[in-house]
């Protein structure tokens, strides 16, 4: 926090002409009463629509003889009155029991809507309604150095409230199977395991992000999915069950071309996907790829790696044909290819 420093003007004090020197400087106790006003605030707006996720996960033992139920928990919270709660996929993937504790003691029994682990958004429903909501807010409208207050039960400790600032915007954060969630909020309001899957606040008490994760052992590197993402993930878990993204049936890894090559048929990039191999009957087999060709654009967008791939290929893409670009030895080529839905 600072303090406005007033400047002594070059003129000597008394002087004609001297401006005369500020009479007051602001406040730090008011100062600490707005901070403190605006972190209450969200708290009390937010705090009665957070809730503890408690699962029971079916596991192996160890040595493979038998199974046992290990138990688990995290955060989510209320985003509709009638009882639709948002977690992370992490806190809930593979639990045969699904449990929660409302701000007013309450515990209740859940079911899961969907997931999506490419994200690390669930949907969980609690039975009844009229339960208190939070309201999800405009994400991009985020500064960096914005106040935010994360909620949260950290290790069992309910209704924790911890504020920071947002650190970054537009990190990518690469979830549990590999993909790469975009557009991740980084923040210094500290988290800890229990926090996963509980809401990150504005001062406006809106809900501005979904913490999932903490970079170990380092301090004050926190992320968090953005409240647009989780708006458009929810949307398709209650409509559809799941998040439907198109896919064309190769495997491969990213590669440089040559440069006489990238010069020749003047890319826009100097690499691209090296395909290893196609499955059977896919898109890519039908569209014509091979395996040994490196694939440098899918529908007029530059690919230079799976990531951009898969950027690419979101639910817009099933079923519509489009170009694919191949740098096949030497020669380009272009080829049309129709995703289908990666069920």
């Amino acid at each position: 926090m600072t303090s406005s420093v007033a400047l002594r003007p070059l003129a000597a004090a008394g002087s004609p002409g001297a401006p005369s020197e500020p009479t007051g400087a602001p406040d730090d106790e008011a100062l600490l009463d707005a901070y403190s006003r605006a972190v209450i605030g969200a708290a009390e707006r937010v705090g009665p629509a957070v809730v503890t996720v408690e699962v029971v996960q079916r596991a192996r033992r160890r040595g493979g003889s038998g199974s046992q139920d290990l138990p688990g928990h995290g955060s989510g919270f209320v985003f509709t009155p009638d009882g639709f709660a948002l977690t992370n996929s992490h806190v809930v993937h593979g639990a045969r029991e699904i449990s929660v504790t409302l701000a007013d003691r309450r515990h209740l029994e859940a079911e899961l809507v969907g997931e999506d682990p490419d994200t690390d958004l669930a949907v969980i429903r609690l039975p009844g309604g009229d339960l208190p909501a939070a309201e999800l807010g405009n994400s991009r409208a985020l500064r960096v150095g914005q106040l935010v207050i994360a909620i949260g039960h950290p290790y069992g400790f309910q209704q924790t409230v911890t504020a920071g600032v947002v650190s970054a915007l537009g990190r990518s954060f690469r979830s549990v199977t590999g993909r790469l969630i975009d557009d991740v909020i980084q923040t210094d309001a500290a988290l800890n395991p229990g926090n996963s899957g509980g809401p990150l606040v504005s001062s406006r008490g809106q809900v501005i992000g979904v913490n999932t994760a903490v970079i170990l052992p380092a301090q004050g590197i926190c992320f968090a999915v953005t409240a647009n993402t989780a708006r458009a993930v929810a949307a398709q878990l209650l409509r559809d069950g799941r998040v439907r993204r198109a896919r064309i049936g190769v495997a491969g890894q990213s590669v440089p071309l040559r440069r006489l090559v990238v010069r020749q048929h003047a890319l826009e990039v100097p690499g691209g996907i090296l395909v290893l191999s196609i499955e059977p009957r896919s898109p890519a087999a039908r569209a014509g790829v091979a395996a040994g060709d490196v694939i440098v654009s899918v529908a007029g967008q530059t690919v230079a790696d799976i990531d951009d791939l898969h950027r690419v290929l979101g639910a817009a893409a099933i079923g519509v044909s489009m170009p694919i670009v191949v740098v096949r030895g030497a020669a380009k080529q272009e080829l049309r290819i129709v995703p289908e839905d990666a069920v």
